[in-house]
């Protein structure tokens, strides 16, 4: 069960990079959207497909994070299944493009590193739901940025 949990809370293993880890787990979220992307019938599909995974790799991460807390402590640098959640949280309803992504994972990171008042509220929430908590309201931060963004693009350029 711990090896089950390690897999998912460290995105495949991705956690474990010596450096900058969340970095790791956002940048694999962003391949693995990149792929669902370039197989799904067009934007609704894609949609489905991130919502599913949003919501469940949240309820795994919080159960993740939850059996490893004793062993790793409240949210150590390894478990990154949560920035992989942000990530798909930003790109929900975003049409999709290369540069649509890189923005989201951009702006998400942003969000994540810098932890404006809602974001850190969230982080404060105990076990495995405020490791997920903090990284779904960046994601939501991001994704309403470049919803915002997006507009502006479309009316202004």
């Amino acid at each position: 069960m711990n090896t089950l949990a390690k897999l998912i809370a460290t995105g495949l293993g991705s956690g474990y990079m010596p450096v900058a880890p969340g970095t790791a787990g956002a940048a694999l979220a962003v391949i693995i959207t990149y792929f669902i992307a370039t197989l799904s019938a067009g934007p609704a599909e894609l949609d489905i497909y991130l919502g599913i995974l949003s919501v469940v790799f949240t309820i795994l991460g919080i159960w993740s994070a939850n059996v490893l807390q004793d062993e790793w402590g409240h949210d150590p640098g390894k478990i990154v299944v949560d920035e992989m959640v942000g990530i798909w949280i930003s790109m929900l309803f975003i049409p999709f493009s290369i540069i649509n992504l890189l923005l989201a994972f951009g702006l998400f990171r942003l969000y994540d590193i810098w932890k404006p008042w809602i974001v850190k509220k969230a982080e404060n929430l105990d076990g495995g739901l405020g490791v997920m908590a903090d990284d779904i309201v960046a994601g939501l931060f991001a994704n309403v940025t470049l919803q915002f963004i997006l507009i502006v693009a479309i009316k202004y350029l």
